[in-house]
């Protein structure tokens, strides 16, 4: 019998490194144990076989983000039916072209920064990265996001032009946007100070009833062909 050693000692034996190289091969997902990938160097083992992939890359773990197609009913918080619970294993798109090399630590301590409503679906970013959580809050007025909105009822005269530069809410002129129609039913909205929630009071005060929602993009990151209910890695190549 052999007493217990964190995975990361055994790791340092099995391949002649440095303590902080052995945990980069674990958190890299290149270690397994009995067969079995484990990502924590702490990861206590005695007897079981310890196996470090041929093809192990001393890479650091960057934070993982990801794009999701959002289910309408899901929200974007921590409520009962929560979006971020779509973010499985098995949920991931298999036409992800990322090259992102999935780990099970790339699908914990997730924050969604741009919100979306429970009703509406589309385009949702999750991620573990300070820096796209402060593009999409912070520097979010920089950012243009485009809406596709089903809607019924009877424009009143002027009410596109209205949609896009003339509205006012407790006093506060709305910014100008770009919003045309896709469709007899469908409005397409784009713009980068407007908060998704003002899109359906806006409709209301020209004589629109919103029926549906749906975000096609944040920044320069589209919802292009991705299906509904999966996600896929956003490439490290790909910037918002």
């Amino acid at each position: 019998m052999t007493d217990p050693v964190r995975l990361a000692k055994r790791v340092v034996a099995l391949a002649q490194c440095s303590r902080r190289e052995a945990e980069q091969y674990i958190e890299g997902g290149w270690v397994r144990v009995d067969g079995v990938v484990v990502e924590k160097p702490q990861f206590m083992v005695d007897t079981q076989t310890v196996e470090l992939d041929p093809g192990a890359q001393l890479i650091a773990t960057e934070p993982a983000t990801l794009v999701l197609h959002k289910p309408a009913g899901y929200d974007s918080g921590n409520g009962p039916n929560p979006a971020s619970a779509l973010v499985t294993p098995d949920t991931r798109s298999p036409d992800d072209a990322s090259g992102v090399r999935p780990l099970k630590r790339h699908l914990q301590r997730l924050t969604s920064p741009l919100p979306l409503s429970t009703e509406a679906t589309g385009l949702m970013i999750f991620t573990q990265d300070w820096r796209v959580t402060r593009k999409l809050t912070e520097d979010i007025d920089r950012v243009e996001q485009e809406f596709v909105v089903d809607v019924s009822g009877e424009l009143i005269a002027n009410g596109l032009a209205l949609l896009n530069h003339g509205l006012r809410f407790n006093n506060y002129a709305m910014p100008p946007i770009k919003v045309s129609w896709q469709s007899e039913q469908r409005l397409r909205f784009a713009f980068k100070v407007l908060q998704p929630s003002q899109i359906e009071p806006m409709c209301h005060a020209v004589g629109l009833k919103v029926l549906a929602m749906k975000r096609l993009r944040i920044g320069r990151i589209s919802l292009a062909k991705l299906p509904l209910g999966q996600w896929r890695y956003l490439a490290p190549h790909e910037r918002i």
